[in-house]
Order: structure tokens, then sequence, then C-alpha cells
């Protein structure tokens, strides 16, 4: 994620998904599987698996879909088993770049990321390399012209806010993870137009990339992210409004 400007990183994350729609359910049907398997069929007592509910509806998944996949990891349709994997390495211009994935065969899915790392100008490296790089954190963008950050910080002041900001005509909230929830919740109430929201990480310090290396890092992280068994790409790079406008229109 960019720390010159989270949200155009992040519209640009929110195009490829939007593009990739039977991908992006496979990923969230799987995070439900594994959420309601590790913490039970009751969001109220499972914030993993209200969070994945949460991100399943925001982008339109069908409820039949939703209650298959709870089926799925509570075995009320056979065990499902999947392993949860964190790659870590280094792609073009040296940033950090960590991989979350689930995954029923690591010793597939291990080398196919690695390969992935190496046609695409990085290389994967030990588990450790580069997570020490980020904080665990819940980001929420709401659409600003509704709202401002007085009166969400007034409203949000009790539930471990960490940070809000305007940015390009939005408001950034920074949360600790295990407010996430109650946050998300207070917004939704609100009737509040939540343009982003997900416990993501966020990186402690960014790698700054030229036109050249930036073009190859986002070129990196789209196969990586295109891969069947990822979940989630985090990265430190820090690519500049006017150098994402230009790879846009190159490609």
């Amino acid at each position: 994620m960019s720390g010159h400007s989270k949200w155009s990183t992040i519209k640009r994350k929110k195009g490829a998904q939007d593009a990739k729609r039977g991908v992006l359910f496979s990923k969230l049907i799987k995070e439900i599987t594994v959420a309601a398997k590790m913490g039970g069929d009751d969001i109220n007592s499972n914030p993993r698996l209200k969070t994945a509910i949460a991100k399943a509806k925001e982008n339109n998944m069908p409820n039949d879909n939703i209650e298959r996949a709870i089926k799925k990891g509570s075995g009320a349709l056979g065990d499902i088993t999947y392993e949860e994997v964190r790659y870590e390495g280094f792609g073009p211009g040296g940033v950090a770049i960590m991989v979350d994935c689930l995954t029923d065969n690591k010793n597939r899915t291990t080398p196919e990321i690695r390969t992935l790392f190496s046609k695409h100008g990085g290389n994967l490296g030990e588990s450790g390399s580069v997570s020490y790089l980020f904080d665990r954190k819940g980001l929420l963008i709401v659409e600003g012209s509704k709202t401002s950050e007085e009166e969400l910080m007034e409203n949000l002041i009790d539930f471990g806010i960490e940070d809000i900001k305007s940015e390009d005509k939005n408001i950034v909230i920074t949360t600790e993870p295990e407010s996430y929830n109650d946050i998300y919740d207070i917004l939704k109430n609100k009737n509040l137009e939540l343009v982003f929201s997900e416990i993501t990480q966020i990186p402690k310090t960014t790698v700054a990339l030229d036109e050249k290396k930036a073009s190859q890092c986002l070129n990196l992280i789209d196969y990586l992210e295109g891969h069947d068994d990822t979940q989630n790409v985090y990265s430190n790079y820090d690519i500049s409004d006017e150098i994402l406008k230009k790879i846009s229109e190159e490609q």
C-alpha cells in the first residue's frame, strides 16, 4: 500500500477486484469457510466470520453462497481443510511483499508462489523476513460528503481510533483490529458510505519507486493476487499518483 496515497492504491485494487468478480467470490468463500471452521458459525462470537461475511455482502455475493460457505466450514457439508500460509519476499526496487494464502496443498502452492516472484523481478524470502515491517490494523475509508473528521472523531473516540484524516474527498480511519467490527457497525448504522474497509497490514516505512520499477512491482503483485490460493497481498511500495496514472494509461 502506498505511503504516498492509500486511496490511489486502493482504487486500483478495487478496480482489479471488480474486473475479476468470480475470482474474488472464490477467495471470499474460502475465507468464510476457514473463519467458520476456526471460530464457529455464530457471527456474534466470531469476529473473523463477521468481517468475512460483511466483505462478501459488500461485494454483492448471494446469501446462498455465504450460507453454503458457513456450512462447509462448520462441517455440515463434510470436512473442508485449508491451511493458512504466509509468504514473504521482495519485489522490484527492494519493496517488501507479503502474500497470505489459504491452500489445501502447501506443496503445490509454495513452488508456484516462488516461481511468480522469480519470474517477475522478485525473490521469495524466509518467514519473518519482511513481516516486521508491517502493523496489522483496521482500515476504513468513508465517503466524505456526508460527514467530517470532527464528527467521526466525536463518535468513534472511545473505540480505539488511531488516526483519522481526509484524503481525496474521503476520510481514512485507522484502528486497532479489535475495534474494527464495532467501528464498522457504527458507520453502517449512521448510513455512511464505506468505499473500502478491511483488516489489513499497513507498512511502517515505504519504498519510493520510479516508473519502471513501479510498473514491474505492480505487475508482480497482479500475478500474486491472481493466484487461486492468494487471499491478500501487502506491500510497502510508495508510488506517486502521477506514476500510477501514467501506468494505468499505458495498460
